[in-house]
Formats: C-alpha cells, sequence, structure tokens
C-alpha cells in the first residue's frame, strides 16, 4: 500500500511492511525479570524512534502457545515448532523501499536472544 506523506513533511511515497518477529527474548525462559525488562524497554525505544521517523508503526507480541487450525476438523496445542521458529509478534511499518524496510529490520532488538525478522510487503488490493 503507497501512502502519501502528511503534509508538511517529504512528499516521498511509502509502502508498507509487515514485520514478523520470530523467536527472542520472549520465547526463552532462562531470563531474569530484569533482564527481560531491560529487553523490553529497548523494544519500546527502537519503536519510538520508527514513530518519530514518521512510520507509522503498529505492533504486538504474541502470548501463549496458540492452536494451529487445519482445515474444518482438526484442531491441534502448538504450534510445535523450536522455540527459535515460533511467531512471538509482528508490526506493520511504513518504509520508502524494500532497501529501508531492511535496514528498519537491521535495528530490531530481536537478534540480542537469537531472534530473527521477516520482512513482507503488504499489498495494496488484490487483484
Amino acid at each position: 500500500m503507497v501512502m502519501p506523506e502528511p503534509d508538511g513533511e517529504d512528499h516521498v511515497p511509502r509502502s508498507t511492511y509487515m514485520l514478523i518477529f520470530r523467536g527472542g527474548a520472549v520465547s526463552r525462559h532462562d531470563l531474569s525479570p530484569s533482564e527481560l525488562q531491560a529487553h523490553v524497554e529497548k523494544w519500546y525505544r527502537w519503536s519510538e524512534e520508527l514513530a518519530g521517523q514518521g512510520r507509522r508503526n503498529t505492533g504486538t507480541a504474541l502470548d501463549g502457545p496458540g492452536a494451529t487450525v487445519r482445515g474444518r476438523e482438526l484442531v491441534t496445542d502448538g504450534p510445535y515448532a523450536e522455540s527459535k521458529d515460533l511467531v512471538t509478534g509482528s508490526m506493520i511499518f511504513e518504509a520508502a523501499s524494500w532497501e529501508d524496510a531492511i535496514e528498519v529490520a537491521r535495528g530490531c532488538p530481536t537478534y540480542e536472544f537469537g531472534g530473527s525478522v521477516e520482512v513482507r510487503p503488504i499489498q495494496s488490493h488484490r487483484v
């Protein structure tokens, strides 16, 4: 989705991207409460920095193990992936280009605890 900048800012067309976070601190059980709190504060600072850049980011962390629905009949507790592969959250934000979106992902605090980030462009419409 391409969105114009608000009046008064540079008029660079922006596209919308999603970051999908996997693993990281929230998937580990060996961190002390103070270590986890310090890490969460890094996430808040990173998100505030992106908002300050006018990226209109919206994100959320996920909780619990969730469930997997495969068709209408089969529902299982899970997902049953290794903790480093579990989706732990997501963020939708604006970037000027694919390369810009990759740079945003590189600044994510999740790497501190072995997490990964998938970057996906969001379609503006379906054909």
